[in-house]
């Protein structure tokens, strides 16, 4: 990109007082401070690396933030999510967003599209902005990022997060690689399991939130070496940083327009795998509780979460044997014990990797029911004094 048009921009004396620890060093100074004003980033959510993000360029002195989002603040996002707080929950996160961001900045043009980012208006959405920064956390969303940069030619600031492990790169900036030279292809869905399912430790994100919004700052004001063309990996339980090269790949594919990425991302399609787990048999929780009320004595119900899921909140009568085991063939023969003669139900958080335990399952010649919704849907409709996690 080229450096933000500075002509006719000027700093107030309270900009020049603010933003004064800025305007002493020599990197930035009073150019660099008002290539910052003058710039705008879209910032696509406001969750865990948005929090961050939206924070620290609005601090710094970015005159114009977009942000997409449609979510709305829970309680469950305060342990990472920082720009939000508890009088919020149950509010649009944009707007928990844009009031925050105007108590650190009252001078940022903040803008909200309180939308899902859609193939239909991505290029519209992104075309004004200079730097975009990826604060998604699906796979049909990413390529979608990336795509619009492509097409738009406009740098995409990258971050993503799962347990204790970040990774964060700058994509499209100067010839430099793009989001499909690192994935050529998405993988099968459910085989990279989400925050919800996988937990995330809450410092995690703001540190790769951080590290995208200096990586955006050092664009903007032209200063620096981005991470364009290597992939930062932080493992915050070793505390360790790595790099991987990263370069652009002769063999991806050409980006000339927007396509249906819920499809290519095999999300409600017919991906690997997809058939087989729409192939498994269901209940609701409903149903589940009528059963459990009729006191069956050939009845196991299976709990594959991880034991630390199930010291928070269980099923009446639950079974626990964790995923893995089933998955690596560990617990087979334990599960063929428990099930013999019984009519087997199986659930865990959401739906999703009880699937993936029947499937699992099945291969070995034991079939079962896979409970809807999990956990979750049976707090949300049948007892609420379980806990949501």
């Amino acid at each position: 990109m080229l450096p933000p048009d500075t002509t006719g921009v000027q700093l107030t004396p309270d900009e020049v007082a603010r933003f004064s620890r800025h305007l002493i060093l020599p990197e930035v100074g009073m150019e660099g401070q008002k290539r910052l004003k003058a710039s705008s980033v879209l910032c696509v959510g406001t969750g865990g690396l948005g929090s961050p993000l939206l924070l620290y360029l609005a601090a710094a002195g970015v005159g114009r933030l977009g942000i997409v989002d449609f979510d709305v603040v829970d309680s469950s996002n305060l342990q990472r999510q920082v720009i939000h707080g508890t009088s919020w929950v149950g509010k649009p996160k944009i707007e928990s967003a844009r009031h925050r961001i105007h108590e650190i900045n009252p001078h940022c043009q903040v803008d909200l599209y309180e939308t899902a980012l859609t193939s239909e208006n991505a290029l519209e959405i992104i075309a004004p902005y200079d730097v975009i920064c990826d604060g998604t956390d699906n796979f049909p969303t990413r390529y979608l990022v990336n795509d619009a940069c492509v097409l738009l030619d406009k740098p995409n600031v990258y971050g993503s997060i799962f347990r204790f492990e970040g990774q964060a790169t700058v994509f499209n900036y100067q010839g430099g690689p793009n989001y499909r030279d690192l994935f050529p292809e998405p993988p099968p869905p459910g085989m990279v399991p989400s925050c919800a399912e996988g937990g995330v430790v809450g410092v995690l994100p703001g540190i790769i939130g951080m590290i995208q919004a200096t990586e955006a700052v050092k664009i903007i004001v032209g200063i620096g070496t981005t991470l364009s063309g290597r992939l930062m990996l932080f493992d915050a339980l070793k505390m360790t940083f790595r790099e991987l090269k990263l370069r652009p790949s002769p063999e991806r594919p050409v980006i000339d327009k927007l396509i249906d990425y819920q499809e290519f991302c095999g999300v409600g399609g017919s991906a690997p795998g997809q058939e087989e787990a729409g192939s498994v048999p269901s209940v609701s929780v409903q149903e589940l509780k009528a059963l459990l009320d009729s006191q069956p004595t050939d009845l196991l119900l299976l709990d594959v979460r991880n034991p630390p899921e199930a010291e928070i909140a269980v099923m009446p009568g639950g079974v626990l044997v964790p995923l893995d085991q089933i998955e690596s063939g560990e617990a087979i023969e334990q599960v063929r014990e428990l099930a013999a003669g019984k009519r087997l139900y199986v659930h865990c958080k959401l739906g999703g990797r009880s699937a993936k335990a029947l499937i699992a399952l099945k291969r070995h010649g034991i079939e079962g029911v896979n409970v809807t919704g999990g956990i979750k849907a049976w707090s949300e409709e049948v007892d609420p004094s379980v806990p949501l996690y």
